[in-house]
């Protein structure tokens, strides 16, 4: 198995269109840039490996390891029993020993089940070693709504108030990519979360060499200049179409896609609303306590005389995200993300 330096070229804001790689490039759905991007680090570092459940001969929850057996096997690609704990713990003790382990957690509303292991080790070892010991392991989850109906329940925003991680959720296909590379290659423990909606969605164009996206900046989906619409995950294509709706009725909106959790790139945020004046909020996750919420903190501390309009945050309702007809009721969408912006630019 070959081990040698990663040639990859680093993601840069200046070349190329937000959103669309340079270069050559492939079209894959965000599923398969996933793959795409941990088959290509496990081709060229012989230490990284996965674990979870279903991810060999089934190919994975959403067929998200379809492939990964055939190419490496199973010494690389290990199935787990159904112990959360156990497979986040022994994917700690492997980082310990020099791997770099990817285990995947199938759906986010099973990550309490390893909330020792996800919250007082991995986390914090390197600060408890005075920084003798690192952690570089990916643990990869879904959450939110998709054509599956299960497990919906997105508590990414937890992870944000827990030093030590970094947290990222992607929108499109070619930041998925990047995103993962650049997750296996950190020395610090990454949480990927998938939005579920978006995992076979369209397909777009990735990347053919390996170009990573430095986690921690933010990107302009779309520029505008009449108000700011931050969002995360599936809420960026739901902001995109509330956007254009909007545009037919005279309201430019520049619409930010978050992309990293923590570290959070508020800098990108603020400057959007120094030249727009207003703010809207959006994502799959729950309101209170949302990552809204501290994006309108962040504003409001760095330019508070520049916001023209009190801040609108749009998410998931108050309420555990009910199944069957009830869940479209309860879930955050285009027409709600539009009429957000209404109320912030005094139309709504």
């Amino acid at each position: 198995m070959r081990n040698r330096a990663p040639q990859r070229v680093r993601f840069d804001e200046n070349r190329r269109t937000p959103g669309v790689p340079s270069g050559e490039t492939k079209l894959l759905t965000q599923t398969e840039a996933v793959i795409d991007a941990i088959a290509s680090a496990m081709r060229r570092d012989a230490r990284v490996f996965y674990i979870g459940h279903d991810v060999g001969a089934m190919g994975g929850s959403l067929q998200g390891t379809r492939g990964l057996l055939a190419e490496f096997g199973p010494r690389r690609i290990r199935e787990a029993p159904i112990s959360e704990s156990a497979m986040v713990g022994a994917a700690v003790g492997a980082a310990l020993f020099g791997q770099r382990p990817i285990v995947e957690i199938s759906f986010g509303e099973f990550i309490p089940a390893a909330m020792n292991q996800l919250v007082n080790q991995a986390p914090n070892i390197h600060y408890m070693t005075g920084g003798a010991a690192r952690v570089p392991l990916v643990v990869r989850t879904r959450v939110g709504d998709g054509p599956y109906g299960g497990h919906p329940q997105d508590y990414s925003a937890w992870f944000a108030h827990v030093p030590g991680w970094k947290v990222v959720m992607p929108a499109v296909p070619v930041d998925a990519h990047g995103l993962m590379l650049s997750a296996i290659r950190d020395d610090n423990p990454v949480l990927f979360i998938e939005a579920m909606s978006q995992a076979h969605a369209p397909r777009g164009p990735v990347p053919s060499e390996e170009e990573e996206v430095p986690i921690g900046h933010a990107r302009v989906a779309r520029p505008g200049t009449d108000a700011t619409l931050a969002a995360i995950g599936s809420m960026v294509p739901a902001s995109l179409r509330a956007a254009d709706t909007l545009a037919t009725e005279g309201i430019d909106v520049e619409v930010i896609d978050i992309r990293s959790i923590q570290p959070l790139d508020a800098g990108c945020v603020v400057a959007s609303v120094r030249r727009t004046g207003r703010l809207v909020t959006a994502h799959e996750a729950w309101v209170t306590a949302g990552l809204g919420a501290e994006i309108a903190a962040a504003v409001a501390e760095a330019c508070p005389s520049a916001l023209q309009a009190p801040v609108v945050r749009v998410g998931t309702a108050p309420v555990p995200t009910p199944s069957g007809k009830v869940r479209p009721h309860a879930l955050p969408n285009a027409h709600h993300i539009a009429a957000a912006v209404r109320k912030a630019c005094g139309r709504g």
